[in-house]
């Protein structure tokens, strides 16, 4: 079973730039894409950025494209979101998922469904 753990939240100011990062254990984290997903309070868990198992391809939800970027040092075990320009709206419960298939790229990368592997979520707040 992988264990993710995710770090990086807290408080911040609108327009201010903070980076979460997810730290996998196991030695098959290289073989796997990677979601960050959030949830804000009342609202259904959305979709934010993803990447395929070898960095070549990064997705992005509309609501976050330009501001925010995905990344991952397989040496490390370890996924990044930095997050430029926040808003309020970016509010949320942010979690990390791993897809669970090895070497594997799919096209419904935005489906929660897609990933096997959850961590417990981290709690962020930009206040205006």
């Amino acid at each position: 079973q992988v264990q993710l753990v995710e770090s990086g939240g807290g408080l911040v100011q609108a327009g201010d730039s903070l980076r979460l990062s997810c730290a996998a254990s196991g030695r098959t984290f290289s073989r796997y894409g990677m979601g960050w997903f959030r949830q804000a309070p009342g609202k259904d868990r959305e979709f934010v950025a993803a990447i395929s198992w070898d960095g070549s391809r990064t997705y992005y939800a509309d609501s976050v494209k330009g501001r925010f970027t995905i990344s991952r040092d397989n040496a490390k075990n370890t996924v990044y979101l930095q997050r430029n320009s926040l808003k309020p709206e970016d509010t949320a419960v942010y979690s990390c998922a791993a897809d669970g298939r090895p070497y594997y790229s799919g096209a419904k990368y935005y489906r929660a469904q897609e990933y096997r592997y959850w961590g417990q979520g981290t709690q962020f707040t930009v206040s205006s």
